[in-house]
Protein backbone atom coordinates (compact mmCIF):
# COMPACT_ATOMS: atom_id res chain seq x y z
CA UNK A 1 0.00 0.00 0.00
CA UNK A 2 1.29 3.71 -0.63
CA UNK A 3 1.29 6.59 1.63
CA UNK A 4 1.74 9.89 1.65
CA UNK A 5 2.12 12.50 4.55
CA UNK A 6 1.35 15.83 4.33
CA UNK A 7 2.01 18.87 6.75
CA UNK A 8 0.75 22.45 6.88
CA UNK A 9 3.32 25.06 7.49
CA UNK A 10 4.35 26.37 10.59
CA UNK A 11 2.40 30.02 11.86
CA UNK A 12 3.00 32.70 9.99
CA UNK A 13 2.05 36.82 10.91
CA UNK A 14 -1.27 36.33 9.22
CA UNK A 15 -2.16 33.21 11.10
CA UNK A 16 -1.41 35.44 13.64
CA UNK A 17 -3.22 38.19 12.92
CA UNK A 18 -6.20 35.75 12.10
CA UNK A 19 -6.20 36.66 8.31
CA UNK A 20 -7.00 34.43 5.16
CA UNK A 21 -3.45 34.04 3.08
CA UNK A 22 -4.58 32.29 0.07
CA UNK A 23 -2.08 33.07 -2.72
CA UNK A 24 -0.55 36.43 -0.76
CA UNK A 25 2.71 35.61 1.10
CA UNK A 26 2.91 35.70 4.63
CA UNK A 27 6.20 35.13 6.39
CA UNK A 28 6.79 32.62 8.90
CA UNK A 29 6.71 33.74 12.67
CA UNK A 30 9.90 32.38 14.57
CA UNK A 31 6.86 30.24 16.28
CA UNK A 32 6.46 28.75 12.48
CA UNK A 33 9.83 28.27 12.63
CA UNK A 34 9.89 26.11 15.68
CA UNK A 35 6.78 24.66 14.66
CA UNK A 36 8.97 23.25 11.06
CA UNK A 37 11.60 22.26 13.67
CA UNK A 38 9.45 20.28 16.03
CA UNK A 39 8.12 18.56 12.48
CA UNK A 40 10.95 17.41 11.47
CA UNK A 41 12.00 15.69 15.06
CA UNK A 42 8.61 13.96 15.09
CA UNK A 43 9.29 12.77 11.42
CA UNK A 44 12.80 11.02 13.04
CA UNK A 45 11.05 10.34 16.11
CA UNK A 46 8.85 8.20 13.84
CA UNK A 47 11.54 6.68 12.07
CA UNK A 48 9.54 8.38 8.90
CA UNK A 49 11.92 7.09 5.37
CA UNK A 50 10.53 9.64 2.92
CA UNK A 51 11.39 9.69 -0.73
CA UNK A 52 10.75 13.26 -0.71
CA UNK A 53 9.62 16.43 -0.10
CA UNK A 54 7.48 18.30 -2.12
CA UNK A 55 6.55 22.06 -1.28
CA UNK A 56 4.63 25.10 -2.54
CA UNK A 57 6.51 28.12 -3.76
CA UNK A 58 4.96 30.38 -1.38
CA UNK A 59 7.65 31.21 1.31
CA UNK A 60 5.81 29.83 4.45
CA UNK A 61 5.57 26.37 3.02
CA UNK A 62 9.07 26.76 1.61
CA UNK A 63 10.96 27.49 4.75
CA UNK A 64 8.77 24.95 6.84
CA UNK A 65 9.89 22.17 4.50
CA UNK A 66 13.35 23.92 3.80
CA UNK A 67 13.76 23.59 7.97
CA UNK A 68 12.21 19.95 7.80
CA UNK A 69 14.83 18.56 4.86
CA UNK A 70 17.60 20.40 6.77
CA UNK A 71 16.74 18.78 10.06
CA UNK A 72 16.23 15.24 8.76
CA UNK A 73 18.45 15.47 5.48
CA UNK A 74 15.10 14.24 3.10
CA UNK A 75 15.40 15.99 -0.18
CA UNK A 76 13.06 18.71 -1.02
CA UNK A 77 12.29 20.48 -4.15
CA UNK A 78 9.81 22.63 -5.21
CA UNK A 79 5.83 21.25 -6.41
CA UNK A 80 3.97 24.46 -7.84
CA UNK A 81 0.53 22.68 -7.88
CA UNK A 82 0.81 22.70 -3.97
CA UNK A 83 0.50 26.33 -4.28
CA UNK A 84 -2.46 27.87 -2.01
CA UNK A 85 -5.52 28.25 -3.47
CA UNK A 86 -6.03 31.77 -4.22
CA UNK A 87 -8.81 33.03 -2.50
CA UNK A 88 -9.62 36.78 -4.32
CA UNK A 89 -11.55 38.84 -2.63
CA UNK A 90 -11.34 36.65 0.83
CA UNK A 91 -7.26 37.35 0.97
CA UNK A 92 -6.48 39.58 4.05
CA UNK A 93 -9.97 39.64 5.46
CA UNK A 94 -10.48 37.66 8.80
CA UNK A 95 -10.47 34.06 8.70
CA UNK A 96 -13.49 33.50 10.60
CA UNK A 97 -16.08 34.99 8.57
CA UNK A 98 -19.31 33.55 8.10
CA UNK A 99 -19.68 34.66 4.45
CA UNK A 100 -16.17 33.03 3.71
CA UNK A 101 -17.54 30.09 5.49
CA UNK A 102 -20.51 29.66 3.44
CA UNK A 103 -18.47 30.84 0.02
CA UNK A 104 -15.85 27.69 0.65
CA UNK A 105 -19.41 25.52 0.16
CA UNK A 106 -19.52 26.73 -3.66
CA UNK A 107 -17.48 24.71 -5.76
CA UNK A 108 -17.42 26.64 -8.89
CA UNK A 109 -17.28 29.99 -7.41
CA UNK A 110 -13.91 31.53 -7.81
CA UNK A 111 -14.09 34.43 -4.67
CA UNK A 112 -14.08 37.33 -7.60
CA UNK A 113 -10.70 37.23 -8.71
CA UNK A 114 -9.35 33.53 -7.17
CA UNK A 115 -9.23 30.40 -8.25
CA UNK A 116 -12.75 27.79 -7.95
CA UNK A 117 -12.42 24.78 -5.07
CA UNK A 118 -12.95 23.06 -8.29
CA UNK A 119 -10.01 24.18 -10.35
CA UNK A 120 -7.64 23.83 -6.93
CA UNK A 121 -9.00 19.43 -6.49
CA UNK A 122 -8.27 19.44 -9.91
CA UNK A 123 -4.62 20.29 -9.74
CA UNK A 124 -4.38 18.36 -6.55
CA UNK A 125 -5.92 15.56 -7.76
CA UNK A 126 -3.45 15.20 -10.78
CA UNK A 127 -0.55 15.48 -8.26
CA UNK A 128 -1.87 13.10 -6.14
CA UNK A 129 -2.62 10.51 -9.09
CA UNK A 130 0.94 10.94 -10.78
CA UNK A 131 2.05 9.91 -6.85
CA UNK A 132 0.12 7.18 -6.84
CA UNK A 133 1.68 5.79 -9.64
CA UNK A 134 5.29 6.46 -9.05
CA UNK A 135 7.45 3.76 -8.50
CA UNK A 136 9.09 4.39 -5.35
CA UNK A 137 7.83 2.50 -2.56
CA UNK A 138 8.74 5.27 -0.11
CA UNK A 139 6.48 8.10 0.93
CA UNK A 140 6.35 11.95 0.24
CA UNK A 141 5.77 14.42 2.11
CA UNK A 142 3.61 17.23 0.87
CA UNK A 143 4.02 20.55 2.64
CA UNK A 144 1.62 22.96 2.03
CA UNK A 145 -1.49 25.17 3.43
CA UNK A 146 -4.49 24.47 5.24
CA UNK A 147 -6.68 25.17 1.52
CA UNK A 148 -4.49 21.87 0.00
CA UNK A 149 -4.62 20.37 2.74
CA UNK A 150 -9.18 20.31 2.45
CA UNK A 151 -8.32 18.83 -1.26
CA UNK A 152 -5.80 16.43 -0.10
CA UNK A 153 -8.45 14.67 2.54
CA UNK A 154 -11.47 14.89 0.34
CA UNK A 155 -9.08 13.17 -1.95
CA UNK A 156 -9.13 10.18 0.33
CA UNK A 157 -12.46 10.91 1.96
CA UNK A 158 -16.07 11.44 1.00
CA UNK A 159 -16.63 14.60 2.77
CA UNK A 160 -20.29 16.72 2.65
CA UNK A 161 -19.99 20.32 1.75
CA UNK A 162 -20.50 22.07 5.34
CA UNK A 163 -17.72 19.47 6.40
CA UNK A 164 -15.42 19.81 3.70
CA UNK A 165 -15.45 23.91 4.22
CA UNK A 166 -14.71 23.41 8.05
CA UNK A 167 -11.80 20.85 7.77
CA UNK A 168 -8.42 22.25 8.64
CA UNK A 169 -5.26 20.99 10.38
CA UNK A 170 -3.30 23.07 12.72
CA UNK A 171 0.13 24.25 11.92
CA UNK A 172 2.68 21.61 10.92
CA UNK A 173 0.34 18.58 11.79
CA UNK A 174 1.42 15.85 10.37
CA UNK A 175 -1.27 13.71 8.58
CA UNK A 176 -1.07 10.51 7.13
CA UNK A 177 -3.36 8.97 3.98
CA UNK A 178 -3.25 5.89 2.55
CA UNK A 179 -3.78 4.94 -1.32
CA UNK A 180 -6.35 1.90 -1.99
Amino acid sequence: MKTIYFARHGQTVWNVENKICGATDSPLTEKGREQARELAEEIREQGLVLERILYSPLSRARDTALIVSEVTGIPAREEPRLMEQNFGKWEGTARNGREFALDKENFIHSFGTGESNLRTAQRIYNLLDELARTPSEAPFLLVAHNGIARMVNSYFFDMENEEFARFGIRNCQLVRYDFC
